[in-house]
């Protein structure tokens, strides 16, 4: 019964072994709903937990694991008791759906107020063994098997599983960074890194109405659709090498530092810089920093003097995925489709997709069936 492969993680910098299981004998049991992956994208997140800077065992996961959090598919089997998703609408085998991959307890003091990204009982994907049932622990597998009370929505017709598959991670992280930072009409906005993540925001945050969008990066190609998503200037930090120039451009295309700053690299060493190519009362978004222990030098006076904060970002609450789907409707005419399109790699490539997306040699790879 729901027979698959599942691409096992075991440890940092080692391959992915591909191995077969089964859910016969246990089943989907009531509430659950079993999803068949249809694609997964590699996240940074991704590359930093095979490298080891990202330590999964350190939010109590095991090894091995599933790797692989930004995806969609279709219901392949409905657990007992659920008949429909999160704002209503019927599903059934074949309903193509996307969810968050983390799963809060809804009862602990940070869920009761409103802040269930924080949930202190917090369990997600590629936390679970893949040693044991249900094995579909990850998006990197032919199945994924969402617990009961998960939020799960229907995907619209318009929209592609290559437009979609972003939505759960990368789209919905940088929609609740921006609802963090109150970002309003006419403000100034920095974009450091211009991967998946860091394209996202450039979209969003003049879809959002931000005056002007500062995007950083040393890749040609992706500054070069950055451009093309609405940015009204790039930095490229291959062609301005030293960070005073930099933090100098930045201040002269934003009237003297912007208004938010958002950090998408996932290195400490760009943070310092963000936070001087603020303006007065800027607002600095930390979101892909997720490694444990990695430090920066820091002037606490910058904060001070300037009355300037930094916002810690992790996972996002429960609206800003479905706001995430209406988004990506409401923009599919009028951006480049090229923006979400992404280098696909069979699961039993999935090797090669982390080399090539390590290696920077494509702007997005996704694991398919």
């Amino acid at each position: 019964m729901f027979e698959g492969r599942i691409a096992e993680f075991t440890a940092p910098n080692e391959p992915f072994e591909i191995r077969e299981v089964s859910l016969a004998g246990r089943g989907v049991l009531p509430g659950e709903i079993l999803v068949k992956v249809t694609r997964a994208n590699v996240c940074g997140s991704d590359l930093h937990a095979w490298h080891g800077r990202f330590n999964t065992r350190g939010l109590g996961g095991k090894l091995p694991t599933v790797l692989g959090h930004e995806m969609v598919g279709v219901v392949a089997a409905l657990g007992e008791g659920v008949t429909r998703d999160t704002t209503g609408g019927a599903l059934g085998t074949g309903t193509r759906v996307v969810f968050p991959y983390f799963f809060p307890c809804h009862v602990c003091r940070y869920c009761v107020a409103g802040r269930s990204s924080s949930c202190g009982r917090m369990t997600m994907a590629m936390l679970a063994s893949s040693e044991e049932p249900p094995y579909y622990v990850g998006g990197f597998a032919d199945y994924f098997l969402l617990p009961a009370g998960a939020l799960v929505y229907c995907v619209p017709d318009t929209l592609s599983d290559e437009a979609v598959s972003g939505a759960n991670c990368a789209l919905a992280q940088v929609m609740q960074a921006f609802d963090r930072a109150q970002l309003s009409f006419g403000e100034t906005v920095v974009v450091q890194g211009a991967g998946g993540l860091g394209l996202y925001a450039t979209a969003l945050a003049k879809a959002r109405g931000a005056s002007t969008v500062v995007v950083v990066d040393a890749v040609a190609e992706r500054l070069e659709l950055a451009l093309e998503l609405g940015a009204d200037a790039v930095v490229d930090i291959s062609a301005v090498a030293d960070e005073r120039s930099r933090v100098k451009r930045v201040h002269e295309l934003t009237d003297g530092g912007a208004d938010v700053a958002i950090e998408l690299v996932g290195s400490p060493a760009v943070v310092n810089e963000g936070v001087k190519m603020l303006g007065r009362f800027g607002r600095y978004l930390s979101v892909g920093n997720i490694g444990h222990g990695q430090t920066y030098d820091a002037d606490p006076s910058r904060l001070t003097l300037t009355n300037k904060s930094i916002i810690g970002v992790s996972l996002y609450e429960p609206g800003a995925l479905g706001r995430s789907l209406q988004f990506l409707d409401a923009v599919r005419d009028r951006l480049p489709k090229r923006w979400l399109e992404s280098t696909a790699f069979p699961l039993a490539e999935i090797n090669e997709a982390f080399q090539a997306a390590d290696r920077r040699e494509v702007v997005r790879a996704s694991i398919v069936p």
